[in-house]
């Protein structure tokens, strides 16, 4: 396996690269890829959301990337973006060294991670990451398809109201217009990859409003997605602090296994109508709207 962490030049967001090589024997297929966004509402990275994550995803047959992105002062000026864009770009530019297929890399968030995960595949093609991807096919950034666990979606009535705190670089009340930049159901359009969204009813960090906001937009899109509201947080036992690995917002044990299960599974079967094997999923030249 190729295990190493390399810089995103010019930034110092690091990824950590999980690779299966390419075994010279002509048997086995390039593998597809997924990028890991952990979360921690743009101030801290949550490591229970990184690499406890990379591991199904290893034993399911994909390479796997964690992205450790700048918080706090770090997360304004759209520099997370700039840099889930810049790691996707790296994905593809060295597919053939990791033996990854560069028509399917997938993003994954988990709470503000699922936020920067679910701009990556909505924002992908805005002016302000141009610079940074040079001479590099347009669409190079664009995720083939993202995961959005819990995640943080919108500015307004229902938002994680930290996350945009640290994104703007202000403290915001719900009514600021800077807010819209952010607010990724605004931003849905022909343009936007399809999805896996899941969250569940009980959660009072992130409202469940946040994947019906983004799925509604999907919708009138015309965009494909998966959506699942689970009715409670899947725990195991009681812990006493909620820093601690494997520990959801109220110190319980967390199971993310069975909405990443599921993903998986979609991704895995090749004979179902699943969005992991559609063809929509290709990486495709953007799509102009007709406005």
């Amino acid at each position: 396996m190729i295990h190493e962490t390399i810089t995103l030049h010019p930034t110092p967001a690091t990824l950590t690269v999980y690779a299966f090589p390419d075994l010279g024997d002509g048997k086995t297929a390039p593998r597809r890829a997924v990028i890991i966004c952990p979360g921690g509402g743009y101030h801290f990275l949550v490591e229970r959301e990184a690499e406890p994550i990379a591991k199904p995803f290893l034993a399911a047959g994909m390479n796997v990337y964690i992205l450790r992105y700048t918080v706090g002062k770090g997360a304004q000026n759209y520099q997370p973006l700039i840099q889930v864009s810049l790691a996707i770009k790296y994905v593809r530019e060295h597919a053939e060294e990791h033996h990854t297929d560069p028509r399917y890399v997938y993003t994954c968030g988990f709470s503000a991670g699922g936020h920067l995960a679910g701009a990556a595949g909505t924002l992908w093609n805005i002016p302000q990451l141009k610079p940074y991807l040079g001479d590099a096919p347009e669409g190079i950034n664009r995720p083939t398809g993202m995961i959005l666990s819990y995640s943080v979606i919108s500015g307004g009535q229902y938002a994680h109201r930290r996350s945009f705190n640290y994104l703007l670089g202000m403290k915001t009340t719900g009514d600021e217009p800077e807010l819209d930049a952010f607010s990724l159901e605004k931003h849905v359009g022909p343009h936007t990859c399809p999805a896996f969204i899941w969250h569940t009813f009980t959660d009072k960090t992130v409202p469940v409003q946040n994947a019906l906001l983004m799925a509604e937009a999907m919708t009138a899109a015309g965009i494909p997605y998966e959506l699942h509201i689970y009715p409670n947080r899947q725990r195991r036992s009681k812990q006493k602090s909620p820093t601690r690995p494997g520990l959801d917002r109220s110190g319980h044990q967390m199971d993310h296994g069975f909405p990443l299960r599921r993903s998986i599974k979609q991704e895995r079967n090749p004979t179902g109508s699943s969005l992991f094997r559609s063809s929509r999923l290709a990486l495709m030249p953007a799509r102009q709207s007709a406005a």
